[in-house]
């Protein structure tokens, strides 16, 4: 029997070992181009080609220097004469921390002060666990350590080696069979979060209000843990719809103040991609991780535009109330509208973003005078720009009938309602008002001071001169069935 035992464990030294799979590191030294395409919400597909070589068999590529916020689902390798076998998302990262806790049960050296000569004194130490503190096995005692071991009074800690499963930054690892040794170009495509970028626009206001300049700026940022060198950079404006699995917090980012700066021309082409716009930017830019960066968009100048007045008369509560109850002082808005077309001096597709609106004053001097956010806008729509409430032109509203009565025959209510509302004016010249009333139900205007034009189902309006330093009164009866 102990000769038969012998012969096996013969054999066994014989065989050969498994073979070991050889690693292939690959980072952006490798790197041949990288293309972004960049949507607006928290999304962009990476495309980064790199010239690599490539063992002959099985073996593993360390993709390196990649999105630590990578989809890694969505990645897919490109290249000739291999497949993929397998591939793996390395997000266990080198830090004190993990360091540490990959070493549990294994012996390291601990490096320790002399209590009275301050030399230091290297002894061999085991980890036993890292679960609130750090407890170890030096000689034959058990020593436990609250503080980090990073050369305090306690001591440091000295590993022996890096363990294999811990990586300096995220990598993507895959498992190929390769057909041919040598060098390849390989393409790695993956979407990732952490890119996204917004629309900001500067309006500069002339000073009889009626003619506008328009800059857009495409405001980029980089969450994604990695730097984007010499990147050929795609924008996406549209709504692109996404499964989501989970809630992803947003990321904080930095507001960057927008100036009034002598403006570059735009080096962004525009096409339409499917029901979305796709703008192109000319040149490579290089986008570092925790950064913004702005990129002139478009430039727009002298295009017609109308400041307008606008009263948010009522909604259909005020027509629930009894007499009495319906005085209400109101705010009249500052409103900036243009539209969209050729004709205007505008026309090209606008993606959502905010706007900011200067005037220049009596003294040549740009001054913020209001903020809005705008819709993704193509050609031909109206844009209106809430700018802010007038400060000279108020309005009061007053209730000054109430009635109900029910038609049984019917099973609903007839409400009729009269309101007053009083414009006034502090200003030297006369202004227009546009006064827009919500009103509920079946309606019909009984009486009216001024004539009212029809918006939809629900909506009316009334156009209303308000002279200089004066007052106008617009007044109304409507009966509605609810």
């Amino acid at each position: 029997m102990k000769t038969y035992r012998l012969l096996i464990g013969l054999l066994i030294m014989l065989l050969p070992a498994p073979a070991v799979q050889a690693e292939t590191m690959t980072t952006q030294a490798d790197q041949t181009s990288m293309r972004l395409t960049v949507y607006n919400q928290d999304l962009a597909l990476v495309r980064d080609a790199r010239s690599i070589d490539i063992p002959a068999g099985e073996s593993v590529l360390a993709f390196k220097e990649i999105s630590s916020r990578i989809m890694p689902e969505t990645a897919l390798l490109r290249g000739d004469q291999f497949h993929v076998l397998e591939q793996n998302f390395e997000f266990d990262l080198l830090s004190p921390a993990t360091l540490l806790n990959k070493y549990v049960g294994k012996p390291v050296t601990l490096a320790r002060p002399h209590p009275e000569t301050g030399e230091e004194i290297l002894v061999s130490a085991t980890v036993l666990s890292t679960a609130n503190g750090v407890v170890l096995k030096v000689g034959n005692r058990i020593e436990t350590i609250d503080t980090p071991l990073s050369g305090g009074a306690f001591g440091r800690l000295i590993y022996p080696d890096v363990p294999d499963n811990l990586r300096e930054r995220p990598t993507l690892t895959m498992t190929l069979n390769n057909k041919k040794e040598g060098r390849r170009p390989v393409e790695l495509t993956y979407l990732t979060q952490g890119l996204s970028w917004k629309a900001d626009y500067v309006a500069r206001l002339n000073p009889a209000e009626d003619r506008l300049d328009l800059t857009a700026w495409v405001t980029l940022t980089n969450h994604s843990g990695t730097e984007f060198k010499d990147a050929d950079l795609q924008l996406v404006a549209g709504d692109v719809n996404r499964v989501r699995s989970e809630i992803v917090r947003p990321m904080a980012v930095e507001r960057m103040d927008m100036k009034l700066a002598a403006v570059p021309e735009s080096d962004v082409s525009r096409e339409s991609l499917m029901e979305y716009h796709l703008y192109s930017v000319s040149r490579q830019t290089t986008i570092k991780n925790n950064q913004s960066k702005q990129i002139a968009l478009l430039r727009e100048e002298n295009g017609r535009c109308q400041k307008r007045l606008v009263l948010q008369s009522g909604t259909s509560g005020f027509y629930w109330n009894r007499i009495g109850q319906a005085y209400r002082k109101k705010s009249v808005d500052v409103m900036l509208r243009f539209k969209n077309d050729k004709a205007s001096n505008f026309g090209l597709p606008k993606p959502a973003g905010i706007i900011r609106v200067y005037k220049i004053d009596s003294r040549g001097y740009d001054q913020f005078v209001g903020e809005d956010r705008i819709h993704h806008t193509p050609e031909n729509e109206t844009v209106d720009i809430m700018l802010g409430k007038a400060f000279d032109v108020t309005a009061d509203r007053r209730q000054t009938h109430f009635s109900m009565s029910r038609a049984s025959e019917e099973k609903r209510r007839t409400y009729e309602n009269e309101f007053e509302i009083k414009l006034k004016n502090g200003k030297d010249r006369p202004v227009e008002v546009t006064v827009k009333e919500t009103i509920p139900g079946d309606w019909q205007m009984i009486s009216q001071s001024h004539t009212h034009r029809k918006v939809d189902a629900s909506t009316v309006s009334w156009v209303i001169q308000v002279p200089a330093k004066g007052s106008q009164d617009l007044t109304f009866r409507v009966r509605s069935k609810m």
